[in-house]
């Protein structure tokens, strides 16, 4: 896997630690330093979050896939600082957001489906920005390892909160107390991935899953399954979920997109959704429904 763009590549955006590429409806954000196995910084910190806002706000980009070059996807926090790695930094206040939390927010309100194409070895916040993605697989040689307490660390990233929901409480009680590193077919059989494919075939494979994400289906209908889905399931009361669903069912139901969608199935025809994701901000507040 290249370090740099390929010349006829579609770039939507270039950073010192990463590019954007479209590929069709899906846009691929290539974690790109190679040469430190993708070791996560400040700066890809604010290079994720740019890359989000891109893709967001393109109406063409349906889903996105997260990948590495070279031969690792990410090797967690770069060291190169020893011990003074995780200080916060300067001016940030006593208690500063933690980077990889921001970055796992970002993703996680992402207006698109996201699929991790783990590529290779993941450790510490390169296993746990990938748990607000819907989907992750991984090739043969990937392995995951939640090495904080190992690193006299805590978990980050959110990941009390993705990494329960994900493999169970009693699975990431013992994966992060112990600091393991989990073998791919550990983590197949955990639910951490949906699928383990040759290393040659880990991009393939994400874009045909964001392929399912997009083909025939509503971009805004998409993004509020997305939304509902991962917000719903940690609602404290399934008549949270109930209130938001018919609200939004009432919505929808009066849209352009849901009128096409009928014909298109009684005549027989692929639809053609007209409503664009950046039209529909106002949808996804439901924080005042009681």
């Amino acid at each position: 896997m290249s370090s740099v763009p390929d010349a006829a590549a579609d770039v939507l955006l270039e950073r010192s630690t990463l590019w954007v590429e479209r590929r069709g409806s899906a846009a691929i954000v290539w974690l790109n330093r190679p040469d430190r196995l993708n070791a996560f910084t400040y700066a890809m910190r604010d290079d994720m979050v740019a890359a989000f806002d891109v893709t967001d706000a393109d109406d063409s980009v349906r889903a996105v896939v997260i990948t590495g070059t070279g031969r690792a996807f990410c090797a967690g926090a770069d060291l190169e600082s020893g011990g003074d790695t995780f200080i916060p930094e300067d001016g940030l206040g006593d208690v500063p957001p933690d980077s990889g939390g921001t970055t796992s927010l970002r993703i996680f309100d992402s207006r698109k489906p996201v699929i991790a194409a783990v590529n290779g070895p993941s450790a510490g916040v390169g296993v746990t920005m990938t748990l607000p993605a819907d989907v992750r697989i991984a090739s043969e040689d990937a392995k995951f390892a939640f090495v904080f307490t190992r690193r006299g660390l805590v978990p980050e990233a959110c990941s009390t909160w993705f990494l329960p929901r994900v493999v169970g409480i009693a699975t990431a009680l013992r994966w992060t107390m112990s600091g393991a590193t989990v073998r791919v077919a550990d983590a197949l059989a955990a639910g951490l991935v949906s699928e383990v494919v040759p290393k040659a075939e880990v991009l393939a494979r994400a874009l045909e899953i964001a392929g399912e994400f997009t083909d025939g289906t509503a971009p805004v209908s998409v993004a509020l399954t997305r939304a509902m889905m991962w917000q719903m399931s940690a609602a404290d009361t399934p008549r949270l979920a109930h209130r938001v669903e018919s609200r939004l069912l009432v919505e929808r139901g009066r849209s352009g997109d849901v009128r096409e969608g009928v014909a298109s199935f009684l005549e027989k025809r692929s639809p053609v959704f007209a409503d664009v994701v950046t039209d529909h901000a106002g949808d996804f507040d439901w924080d005042g429904v009681t």
